[in-house]
């Protein structure tokens, strides 16, 4: 059994994958060719955001939001530590400095409490909050009315990470269309991910959107040759695009199929582990399927029973960022981080994707002792 059976969905699109692929071959227009446009145009009609800005990779979207903001040392960029280093590992470069966020023990995003409490010590430390980026973790939006609210009223932008959860929504709006700008990946484990590394970036500013394709083509000016400032390259290639299209025409149907793979997940497992809570108004594009054990202990004997039915199972993620060598000195909310280090012992994450048939989901379910689905 696949934890993501990527096989699966390129056998659905194979054909519209080759002919995407030949086309690129044929024009040989591998940088920046047409198809790079199409797609970001597409993928803001998809999320309703006036611009997009493809780009290299996930995080290097980050580092091109923080870069545009002029983020700069002195300054604080407060991250959850419960997520993939990417969304902190992008703040020191800069010279500014991560500091971390618990998360909602309900959720796994970002605590609003937990967010003031952090933006009144980066101050009390002598920095100046600049920018906070929430992550719609395992697909799953961040509280994003509550954050915007705090961001407004402390003067920091909000960068949303939607990395794993580009295309979930809260009362019906979807994520790339919150706060200043909003990040995406398309590593191919993501809901939307393509055959290599891409990533873009959202807004609805068209002169943020411009300073972003300068900055990821080297500090273009009018042409390329002239260069206005100092950027970076991180160019979406012309392949990846043309295949992201094709995705991109399926994935509205691949999000409903894995609404209902999580539905049956949720009715078969409720009584034994604690499931993933979506609040009222919000959806989820579940990119990963995370339950919750009652310790360490139990999430080992639920994962060890897993693997002795050829059932594969992932931990995201088993350490926080605050408790990694690379990120230990850095501030955090002075509350401390306990339900970030709670989940780190406790969440495991089921096989998900929208090809998983119902016989699969069996096997799971069986292995975990749980009921009919």
């Amino acid at each position: 059994m696949q934890f993501i059976d990527l096989a699966a969905q390129q056998a659905r699109i194979r054909d519209r994958i080759d002919a995407a692929i030949a086309g690129v071959l044929e024009r040989g227009q591998y940088i920046m060719g047409p198809e790079v446009a199409e797609l970001e145009t597409r993928l803001a009609e998809f999320c309703g955001a006036k611009h997009c800005v493809s780009c290299a990779n996930g995080t290097d979207a980050l580092q091109l939001a923080l870069m545009a903001l002029g983020v700069g040392p002195g300054d604080a960029v407060f991250a959850p530590s419960f997520t993939f280093a990417a969304t902190a590992e992008v703040v020191p470069g800069t010279g500014a400095t991560p500091v971390f966020v618990d998360i909602d023990r309900a959720t796994y995003t970002m605590d609003p409490a937990s967010l003031e409490r952090a933006i009144a010590h980066a101050r009390e430390l002598g920095l100046a909050p600049r920018a906070v980026i929430p992550v719609d973790l395992f697909g799953l939006p961040a509280a994003y009315p509550a954050l915007q609210a705090i961001a407004d009223a402390q003067g920091v932008t909000l960068i949303g990470d939607s990395a794993q959860g580009f295309g979930g929504a809260v009362d019906g709006r979807m994520t790339g269309t919150f706060g200043a700008l909003t990040t995406t990946s398309f590593f191919p484990a993501k809901p939307l991910g393509c055959y290599g590394d891409g990533g873009a970036l959202f807004t609805d500013d068209g002169e943020l959107a411009a300073l972003l394709d300068s900055l990821r083509i080297h500090g273009k000016g009018r042409e390329k040759y002239d260069n206005v400032r100092i950027g970076v390259n991180s160019r979406l290639d012309t392949l990846q695009a043309a295949i992201l299209l094709e995705k991109l025409a399926i994935y509205e149907d691949e999000i409903e199929a894995r609404q209902e793979v999580a539905a049956r997940y949720t009715a078969a497992l409720h009584n034994r582990f604690i499931t993933p809570h979506v609040p009222e108004g919000y959806r989820s594009i579940w990119a990963q399927y995370t339950l919750r054990a009652e310790g360490a202990r139990a999430r080992d004997a639920a994962m060890t029973a897993l693997k002795a039915q050829g059932v594969p199972s992932v931990i995201y993620y088993p350490r926080p960022l605050h408790a990694q060598t690379a990120y230990a000195g850095f501030p955090r909310d002075p509350a401390g981080l306990p339900e970030s280090e709670a989940a780190a012992r406790e969440v495991f994450s089921l096989p998900m994707h929208p090809y998983l048939e119902p016989q699969a989901q069996d096997r799971v379910i069986a292995a975990l002792g749980g009921g009919a689905g």
